[in-house]
């Protein structure tokens, strides 16, 4: 097997690279962060719900639901960037 064709000092090829694993690490990034706020948010709203004296029982549930949905905005993203990739495939040729 020759590296002929894996020549990885080549700094056009790199700047390719680096541009297009930033591109897809964007994807999806507002739906990841959205993910990630709901799940705080419904994290706590089960600690409200939990330790507060007095508290609601509804509020145990809408903080798992809310957690739900934050993952489920987790899960989103991910896909989305899997499809990302698998139709925009890293071509090193340019």
């Amino acid at each position: 097997m020759t590296t002929d064709n894996l020549a990885t000092d080549d700094p056009a090829r790199i700047e390719r690279q680096s541009v297009y694993l930033d591109t897809v690490r964007a994807q999806g990034r507002v739906y990841r962060f959205a993910g990630f706020i709901a799940c705080l948010l419904g994290v706590m709203i089960l600690i409200i719900g939990r330790y507060k004296l007095g508290a609601a029982p509804w509020l145990l549930w809408t903080g798992a639901g809310v957690v739900a949905v934050g993952w489920g905005l987790f899960v989103y993203a991910l896909a989305r960037r899997l499809m990302w990739v698998r139709a925009h495939p890293f071509d090193p040729n340019g």
